[in-house]
């Protein structure tokens, strides 16, 4: 849902800041991708019969369904914190909401492949403060990696409290946390640049940019930084595994809080995996498959799993359509004033 190009040369042409046929794509994308998920869903609710599903999902009330999607906004609004300092760490000079509202802005591209529409964020920077792409891209892969941190630490944990392991749960820690590690090194990342640029002979102003960036990253090496970096996603994250805990409770099938989380956690990571925008497919086959395990019915597990996406990656993606407006006519308006002065 976004254009790939972090940084429009012709910012004040179009008051949305890109063309109404790839805004028109992009939402066509998404619908798509929803209309995909829903109607696989829906496949296997019919499957195991439409008054079972119906009934689960009467148990739930507005008030609980409430409750899940304050514990996603908790996930949310710490995670924008975290934004927050990682942006005065690097010195931009912008304060609290403005971080806050490029964060939640960007959730209107979670749905692209490896969520790249989030960079979307880097255009909003560029426009109000005038910093080089290279200099603010940084910003994105620390938060990437902390999510990666954040989300191994608190899976490791989990499966060590339940009383039965996740096949490949372990494996999918180590590797989280070996990413999270490697996409932090300001040497590494320069090392990849040489050695692209050795390697294809071509881009040489690409590579450079990459080189440049990593220079940006090295103002988050600090330890205390990313423990309190990881601390913040840590219980952004567990607000969202509790809740699909609560939703299980609710409908009747209690697992247990630390097998829910992660379950939960295991297949955002999963669905991250695929490649597939926002996870959608991969995640949900994997929290259906999950609860299987654990003796979940489908006519539990599968309105579930449509819940508990509903009112989280999906939510996410509401919110950010109604923050993206504000953000880019935002923006835009800082653009002007730094063109004027």
């Amino acid at each position: 849902m976004s254009s790939t190009n972090p940084i429009p040369s012709t910012a004040g042409k179009q008051s949305a800041g890109q063309p109404a046929p790839r805004r028109l794509r992009d939402t066509l994308v998404l619908l798509g991708l929803f209309a995909l998920v829903m109607v696989g869903l829906i496949g296997l609710a019919a499957a195991t019969g439409w008054e079972e599903t119906r009934a689960q999902l009467a148990k739930l009330s507005m008030a609980q369904v409430g409750i899940l999607l304050a514990l996603s906004l908790v996930n949310y609004l710490f995670r924008g914190l975290r934004w927050h300092i990682f942006a005065r760490k690097l010195g931009l000079p912008t304060g609290p909401f403005q971080n806050m509202r490029h964060f939640l802005g960007g959730f209107a591209m979670s749905v692209t492949p490896g969520r790249v529409g989030e960079l979307v964020r880097m255009r909003w920077l560029k426009r109000e403060t005038g910093w080089a792409f290279e200099r603010t891209a940084p910003l994105v892969l620390v938060d990437r990696a902390s999510d990666l941190t954040a989300m191994a630490l608190i899976l490791g944990l989990a499966l060590a409290f339940s009383a039965t392991g996740i096949a490949g749960g372990l494996p999918v820690t180590i590797l989280a946390l070996i990413a999270a590690f490697a996409a932090t090194r300001p040497r590494l990342l320069s090392w990849f640049a040489t050695m692209g640029h050795k390697i294809t002979g071509r881009f040489a102003r690409l590579w450079a940019k990459v080189r440049r960036a990593s220079l940006s990253l090295s103002a988050f090496t600090s330890p205390t930084l990313m423990a309190i970096a990881a601390l913040v996603g840590v219980i952004g994250w567990v607000a969202e595994g509790y809740a699909f805990h609560l939703l299980l409770m609710w409908m009747g099938a209690d697992i247990g809080f630390a097998k829910a989380v992660a379950i939960f956690v295991f297949s955002t990571l999963a669905g991250g995996l695929t490649g597939a925008p926002g996870g959608v497919g991969g995640a949900e086959a994997a929290m259906i498959a999950l609860l299987a395990l654990e003796g979940v019915p489908l006519e539990v597990s599968v309105p579930a799993t449509a819940i508990i996406r509903v009112t989280t990656l999906w939510f996410a993606i509401g919110i950010g359509l109604l923050v993206f407006p504000a953000a880019e006519r935002s923006s835009l308006r800082h653009h002007h004033g730094l063109e004027k002065d």
